[in-house]
């Protein structure tokens, strides 16, 4: 279904405008704790309602036919990275487009090889996959080799254009607004008592928005506790979440309540100690915000410590990236889409989710592409 840029502007404005009165509800004298806790409910009840209808473009350049793209991937042990480089691949077949992915294991070598690899291959367009834009830019100016279009998925702190990187568009979701829907889920939950520790990756600039603008809402409530801000590595996590989660429960005990993380890979190796610890699974509620893994959408369905992420519409951003592309090898400017931001929990995960286990908007996002790629 399609609706009224107009009509999709005022709802996301609405949106956003919740998400503000939340956040100075706890600054302005005279606002109950109470109230805040109702409004963070507001707010997390709008975020959750079900896929909501087509926002993005309607129009654009028809697609250009023989091209090949390369898509630098940092880590395919990540959902989110996995599900658009899927969405990718699944997009670049209906455009007639030849795709390579080069999965750079989440190491700096892995991302110099990578780049080395794409660029040797001479590709039209090129993809940055949850790598850091910026950390990355110098790589790309030492090819010595013209680059070709770049879009970005998660390669910077915000959507649009990356200033002083190649990247003509970072598709994303909005980051902050991301960040503090998840940070409220966890005060609407707690009734305002939340004890709260957020799990991050410095490496990552979107990753430390994320937290930060977590870490402002929990401490923006006044009978919340921000206990502590952990900096564990998305590629070490396997490694070094075990130890951590342990060290948690012994420092904080019953005072931690919930766990809030910029990434659901974090969670998949939390919850096998938190079982081996035999933590109630009502003891700490695990909250994501990002990206939507099929891990996640299993522990919100079965009830297991995790009650919910802020998911990404992945394939619907791969999609995306190749229409922003195209738009981009036509000439033309890119769309600059933004989706809205969506809270997957118990109470909406079976339709949202579905038998897939991944939030795949019901908004016909392939069959608008398509007509836009004069494809059908």
């Amino acid at each position: 279904m399609i609706i009224d840029r107009g009509v999709a502007t005022c709802r996301w404005r609405a949106f956003r405008f919740a998400l503000t009165v939340v956040a100075l509800c706890a600054l302005i004298p005279g606002v109950s704790a109470a109230d805040a806790v109702d409004e963070a409910r507001q707010a997390v009840d709008s975020a959750s309602s079900r896929s909501p209808a087509w926002t993005g473009p309607t129009s654009g350049p028809g697609a250009q036919p023989g091209k090949s793209i390369a898509v630098l991937a940092e880590d395919l042990r990540n959902g989110g990275v996995l599900g658009v480089a899927q969405g990718i691949r699944e997009a670049a077949r209906a455009m007639g487009w030849k795709v390579r992915i080069l999965d750079a294991g989440g190491t700096a070598a892995g991302r110099s090889r990578a780049v080395a690899d794409a660029l040797a291959s001479r590709p039209d367009g090129l993809v940055i996959c949850g790598s850091d834009a910026h950390e990355l830019e110098p790589t790309l100016r030492r090819a010595n080799t013209p680059l070709p279009p770049v879009v970005g998925w998660h390669a910077g702190p915000s959507p649009g254009a990356i200033a002083g990187t190649s990247v003509a568009m970072n598709v994303s979701t909005d980051p902050i607004a991301v960040a503090r829907t998840t940070a409220l889920a966890a005060v609407a939950q707690s009734g305002g008592k939340a004890g709260v520790v957020v799990f991050t990756d410095s490496r990552f600039a979107i990753a430390t928005a994320k937290a930060q603008a977590m870490a402002d809402v929990i401490r923006q409530c006044s009978g919340c506790r921000l206990l502590e801000v952990r900096d564990v590595a998305i590629s070490d996590s396997a490694a070094r979440m075990p130890a951590v989660i342990r060290e948690l429960l012994a420092a904080h005990g019953p005072r931690w309540t919930h766990a809030l993380a910029i990434n659901d890979i974090y969670f998949d190796y939390a919850v096998p100690v938190l079982i081996e610890a035999a933590a109630p699974n009502g003891a700490i509620s695990l909250l994501s915000a990002g990206d939507g893994s099929a891990p996640a959408f299993m522990r919100i369905r079965a009830g297991t410590y995790q009650t919910g992420t802020v998911a990404e519409p992945l394939n619907m951003q791969g999609w995306q990236v190749v229409d922003e592309l195209n738009r981009l090898l036509a000439g033309q400017p890119v769309s600059g889409f933004v989706a809205p931001v969506h809270l997957v929990s118990g109470e909406n995960v079976a339709s949202d989710g579905g038998s897939r286990f991944v939030y795949d908007p019901e908004n016909g996002y392939r069959d608008i592409y398509l007509r836009i790629w004069k494809r059908r």
